[in-house]
């Protein structure tokens, strides 16, 4: 795969765009190449199926305690709006 080359500046400017592509760049100061950029997607991958591996094991695990997710989830809101704290007024 050929490598897009791009001076420092438009590399800078453009970081978002060349992180999100999959094209590797050339990195150029005053012509010459003095680094390359090589983006890489895989890791997203890998977190997702941690993930969908962490939520099964959780699902498994609150269905074999009974716990009512819905009544964990009610007594949690309403523990928040307890603990919220009353606003501070400004003294002058």
């Amino acid at each position: 795969m050929e490598a897009t080359k791009v001076g420092i500046r438009e590399f800078r400017a453009g970081m978002a765009e060349f992180i999100a592509s999959s094209t590797p760049v050339a990195v150029t100061r005053h012509g010459q190449t003095i680094g390359y950029f090589i983006p890489t997607h895989g890791q997203a991958d890998a977190d997702v199926a941690s993930l969908q591996k962490a939520s099964t094991t959780l699902d498994s695990l609150l269905a074999a305690k009974r716990v009512d997710v819905e009544a964990v989830v009610a007594d949690f809101k309403s523990a928040r709006k307890g603990a919220k704290a009353p606003k501070k007024s400004i003294s002058k």
